[in-house]
């Protein structure tokens, strides 16, 4: 794609304000598809218990924090932080676009989102109609970003579940 953004010719308005509207339309597309999958999550209200160990937080010296929550819950969580990562990229995209006049980001940004969109595990479960086994069991295994890098597995198994609730602070600061 980049090297295809190189030879699309910027400095003509109308190819310019073309991959605007494809951005733009593109983001529309990626909201549209959140707004569908949280209404499914809304009309099927699966309120079956989830618990599973959350790492903790990168450099905190923190234990991991033991959650129970239902599924519901953890898909609108979910849904939430990629609806949020979505609405940063469009910031960082509008600053790069207007400020830095950068024009070649808009070509290749229409397209990735919206790949990586489609390829979500919510959007594979609630809008696809997969069964929610293997690697789209919940909670979801983090990918190989770079918000996720760091931070430790989440496991959901019993053993580990019981050790964090007995391990856990729960908040209590330790004098």
């Amino acid at each position: 794609m980049m090297q295809v953004s190189k030879r699309v010719p910027f400095d003509n308005p109308d190819v310019l304000l073309g991959v605007r509207a494809m951005y733009i339309i593109s983001n529309l597309i990626i909201l549209g598809i959140y707004f569908y999958v949280q209404v499914q999550i809304n009309k099927k209200k699966d309120m079956k218990t989830l618990q599973y160990v959350e790492p903790a937080p990168v450099g905190t010296g923190e234990k991991p924090r033991p959650v129970t929550t239902t599924v519901m819950e953890y898909d609108k969580q979910q849904l939430r932080q990629l609806i949020k990562t979505q609405l940063m990229g469009v910031g960082m995209m509008a600053v790069m676009h207007l400020y830095f006049k950068y024009t070649n980001p808009l070509l290749i940004q229409s397209i990735i989102p919206l790949k990586g969109a489609l390829e979500g595990n919510l959007v594979k479960i609630h809008l696809f109609g997969k069964s929610a086994t293997g690697d789209l069991q919940r909670p979801f295994k983090a990918g190989g970003s770079f918000m996720g890098m760091g931070q430790g597995e989440i496991k959901s198994d019993k053993a580990s579940v019981e050790q964090a609730e007995k391990n856990w602070r729960g908040g209590v600061k330790e004098e």
